[in-house]
């Protein structure tokens, strides 16, 4: 999984390749006598946890190419990386109606990705360290970016269900939001001709 680097890291990806491309390896003595030695195990364990070089050896490094560094960049990433949440949660709004409908309504697109999560009150902390410790952005009740992130919906409780590998609010609310606007309404009649009209 591909996620961001600061800026640090990416001058020094920029330099590995620059040096190298992706064929030649290359050790982490590169950066001697450039930054100290905390910092260079800093850029190198930065860079391979973030998927922006690999190991070679036990001592060589390789770039990763840069194109799939940048598609990685834009790759949804919350489905997969949820499914190892240690907390509650529940998609919640336009992300229920989403999965409820099999994305035959799709909120989502590489420019814009948002995905709607209720979870505790009492565990907001630990989901924000989630999904910051992946480079996923996150806000509380609103907030918008470029790409992929997240809106978290703090709670008292949660009520879901399974669907797939994800935790879901039940059918019959994702119906009611589908419900309330007519740019829904594909997903809302796909949904009750799949779950049958007594769901409605």
């Amino acid at each position: 999984m591909i996620s961001e680097v600061p800026q640090y890291c990416l001058r020094a990806y920029a330099l590995f390749f620059w040096k190298h491309g992706l064929r030649e390896p290359f050790r982490q003595s590169e950066l001697d006598w450039i930054v100290s030695q905390s910092m260079k195990k800093k850029i190198f364990s930065t860079l391979l946890k973030a998927g922006w070089i690999k190991k070679e050896s036990r001592h060589l490094y390789k770039c990763v190419e840069p194109n799939k560094v940048i598609i990685g960049l834009v790759e949804f990433k919350v489905p997969e990386l949820i499914i190892e949440a240690k907390k509650p949660y529940s998609f919640t709004n336009l992300s229920a109606v989403e999965i409820w409908s099999d994305y035959s309504y799709v909120q989502r697109g590489v420019e814009k990705s948002p995905y709607f999560i209720k979870v505790l009150k009492k565990d907001l902390r630990y989901w924000k360290e989630f999904f910051n410790k992946s480079g996923i952005p996150n806000y509380v009740h609103k907030g918008s970016t470029i790409g992929e992130y997240v809106i978290l919906i703090p709670a008292e409780r949660i009520d879901s269900v399974d669907k797939g590998k994800l935790k879901v609010e039940p059918l019959n609310r994702a119906l009611a939001i589908a419900k309330e606007n007519e740019m829904y309404s594909y997903a809302y009649n796909y949904m009750r001709e799949k779950y049958g009209s007594a769901s409605a």
